[in-house]
């Protein structure tokens, strides 16, 4: 084949359009992009991940989140949405509202109340025939939309801290608003709805026995404010055949209806409609604000957060502004986009909870007794999911949001003053007792050894050391402390008690008690707690190399399989879960437990013996720090940085599954972001960190200046996309001889240079 020769003028104009072409393609794709739009509410959203892609601002009170697990007789779901812990399951497609002050990432129903439907044609308030499909579905941080196929209705919503907007895009002809309040997550079903003379709809709405606790309830307040006039209003309740037949249409299964009604009603299964006259693309607004303490205190929260002259697009904008701010806290450059949205999105689920609960004039329900109180500086925190978070949510924000954190411990400080405890799962001040342990001691005690020192010390210490020491019929958050003052451990008095859980939540609280101690020049508690934090070897079986269940007579629990609960049978001893996800789960006293099993080497081989054979469970608390213990171990690190790297990969993913499973209140989600930043809290109330590879080939954390005066936080990892071995590690230029790092060191200022092989 004959060459072709191009003229010498045409080349160099083909090869400076070529370079001008490259040279654009380089500057889009280092473009900054925004990080809000790197976020994707819908990981997590099924394989029992449980969270929602529903509208919130960071820490809101309020959340606005599509309600799809009410069944209907045209798909298959169940029609009780009770057991649903979620409102929303990205498989299901039967909307049938939008739920308002719902819990993301928990494994027990509650809240995801005060269900508002847009519909059109005849009304109809029976959810069986009034829920839709939809279409077009639309979530970024702070807003939410879908398309319902039924009626050919836009729907979108946003929020503010204690408020919600919603804007229904309506076609032509007859159209409604449903307000159902006996619907939702809750076990409660009564409430109370009343027409004001100005048009507004309020009322309230009981919440509450979250995880079946009958203890935990308490009131929501609600009111409603609509943007049109309605042609009719009326109110609702549902009746039962047997006890009300007057009012029961039998072959269409209709509800009672109280058009014309006086402007209020009481019951459970109640609910209020608006109707309206609409004309075809006719938007109509639709505001609603909340609070724990009063009717008035959530009409003020309402004018104070939505004034009349912002509209739904200038408080979408707000809460996107927002979550840019909070989301930006961290920067990362490197790593792939799919590696960037499973960061982001984790640092977005960080931060939906804890919620807010003081309303703007600063009142909030005391812990326990519901009394009213006043919130004079800072924020009061709710929803403290401690038994998860304690492990790596609380060290995360601790580095990231440092008064956030400060307020959340001065919230469980006064949430002692108020009910004499510190608290264990709370939930909009009541009292769940949910999970295992004492969990709030290791996040004050941890909070106070990184420096975060300004709340009152004396009364948490004097809050830590009772929930220690106090008998335990009178001690709520450790009801077998009896016999693990007396023995050290405690016994397993039936076949479900759970009681090794119990134990190795108490070392660890105990453990960081010690510490907190020692900080605070309390020698012998030190060494009181230090001691019985040491209890986990009784547990400990040579015969199966595991942590083992003890009957009440000092003997093992036979017969014993330590693979027992591996799917979600009962695991006698063992809280969801079995003795390999337990039994190296006390990040206190590693080398006491190496020695247990005869030594590092068979320490390592068993606990590699764990991911080989499959019983390492991702989604499962106690066993999240294995793949950092290896790194104890001089020449074993390797298995830590691989580790991590595989499980983010495998189970972490830009998709609605992208979780390994229920996220717990943010805790899978710091577990993640952690791991791909390259370091992890390695034990609760050490302020230690182990290095691990980064996913990403540079991090810079903003670090609060009024906190960390060392400036930001700097990771780099030149070759981090080609290597997920680390070869050394520079701190400030000098060498860091091993891979566990101080918490004093890591926030100096110094940059941290990770080299990879």
């Amino acid at each position: 084949m004959r060459g072709i020769t191009v003229p010498p003028l045409l080349l160099m104009r083909k090869t400076l359009f070529a370079a001008i072409l490259l040279l654009t393609a380089t500057l889009a794709a280092t473009a900054q992009k925004s990080v809000v739009d790197y976020v994707n509410p819908f990981i997590g959203t099924t394989n029992f991940g449980t969270c929602n892609p529903g509208a919130v601002v960071p820490t809101g009170m309020m959340s606005v989140v599509p309600f799809n697990v009410m069944g209907s007789d045209l798909n298959a779901y169940d029609k009780d949405a009770r057991w649903w812990s979620t409102p929303y399951e990205h498989t299901n497609s039967y909307f049938t509202g939008y739920a308002h002050t719902s819990l993301s990432g928990v494994g027990c129903p509650e809240m995801a109340c005060l269900l508002l439907m847009p519909t059109t044609g005849e009304l109809d308030v029976d959810y069986y025939h009034y829920g839709s499909t939809y279409t077009d579905e639309v979530a970024s941080p702070g807003y939410y939309s879908n398309r319902l196929t039924k009626y050919d209705i836009l729907t979108e919503v946003s929020a503010t801290r204690r408020t919600a907007i919603h804007r229904y895009t309506f076609p032509a002809g007859q159209s409604h608003l449903l307000l159902n309040l006996g619907e939702g997550l809750t076990n409660e079903s009564g409430a109370t709805v009343r027409f004001t003379p100005d048009g507004e709809i309020e009322g309230t709405k009981l919440l509450g026995t979250f995880c079946y606790c009958s203890q935990a309830v308490f009131p929501l307040y609600f009111v409603m404010r609509v943007e049109k006039v309605p042609t009719a209003r009326g109110l609702w309740k549902k009746q039962r055949p047997m006890t009300a037949e007057a009012d029961w249409d039998a072959d269409q299964g209709k509800y009672k209806r109280y058009e014309g009604y006086t402007r209020d009603l009481s019951g459970d299964d109640i609910g209020a409609y608006l109707t309206f006259d609409t004309k075809a693309g006719e938007t109509v607004e639709v505001r609603i604000g909340i609070s724990y303490v009063s009717i008035a205190n959530a009409r003020e929260n309402l004018y104070a957060e939505q004034p009349q002259h912002k509209h739904f697009d200038d408080i979408r904008a707000e809460g996107r502004s927002a979550w840019e701010k909070a989301l930006s806290t961290v920067e990362v450059e490197g790593g792939t986009q799919e590696q960037r949205t499973v960061f982001y999105t984790a640092l977005y689920h960080l931060q939906l909870h804890p919620n807010t609960l003081q309303d703007v004039n600063g009142e909030y329900p005391a812990m326990g007794s519901g009394e009213t109180r006043q919130q004079t500086t800072g924020n009061r925190y709710t929803v403290f999911s401690l038994w998860d978070t304690y492990r790596c949510t609380h060290q995360l924000m601790t580095l990231l949001f440092p008064d956030r954190q400060l307020d959340m411990v001065r919230t469980m400080v006064e949430q002692y003053r108020e009910s004499g405890w510190l608290p264990k799962w709370e939930l909009y001040g009541q009292e769940t007792f949910t999970m295992e342990g004492d969990p709030a001691i290791p996040v004050i005690a941890d909070t106070w050894l990184k420096g975060l020192r300004d709340f009152d010390i004396t009364t948490a210490y004097e809050a830590m050391r009772k929930s220690a020491i106090t008998p335990g019929k009178d001690n709520p958050l450790r009801p077998d402390n009896d016999d693990y003052l007396a023995r050290g451990y405690c016994p397993m008095t039936s076949q479900y008690d759970n009681s090794v859980s119990h134990a190795l939540e108490y070392y660890v609280a105990d453990y960081a008690l010690s510490r907190l101690a020692d900080a605070l020049g309390k020698k012998a508690d030190a060494k009181l707690f230090r001691q019985r934090s040491l209890g986990y070897k009784h547990y400990y079986s040579k015969e199966y190399g595991t942590l083992r269940p003890i009957l009440p007579d000092g003997t093992f629990y036979t017969p014993f399989d330590p693979k027992q609960g591996e799917n979600f049978e009962p695991s006698p001893g063992f809280h969801e879960g079995n003795a390999w996800n337990y039994t190296f789960a006390v990040p206190h006293d590693v080398a006491g437990l190496a020695r247990l099993m005869g030594g590092d080497k068979a320490f390592v081989a068993r606990l590699q013996g764990v991911f080989d054979a499959g019983n390492y469970d991702p989604a499962n608390e106690p066993d999240i720090i294995y793949p950092y213990l290896f790194s104890r171990f001089k020449g074993e690190e390797w298995r830590t940085q691989h580790l991590t790297r595989t499980l983010l990969a495998k189970h972490f993913r830009n998709a609605p599954d992208g979780l390994p499973g229920n996220e717990d209140t943010g805790t899978m989600s710091a577990w993640a972001a952690f791991s791909m930043m390259g370091f992890y809290p390695d034990c609760p109330a050490e302020p230690y960190y182990t290095l691990t590879a980064p996913v990403f080939s540079k991090v810079t954390i903003h670090l609060d200046p009024s906190y960390y005066k060392g400036g930001d936080l700097v990771i780099v990892c030149p070759d981090a996309d080609r290597s997920e071995r680390i070869a050394s590690v520079t701190v400030g230029g000098k060498p860091l001889h091993d891979l566990r790092i101080a918490h004093e060191k890591l926030v100096s200022g110094e940059p941290i240079v990770i080299n990879m092989q």
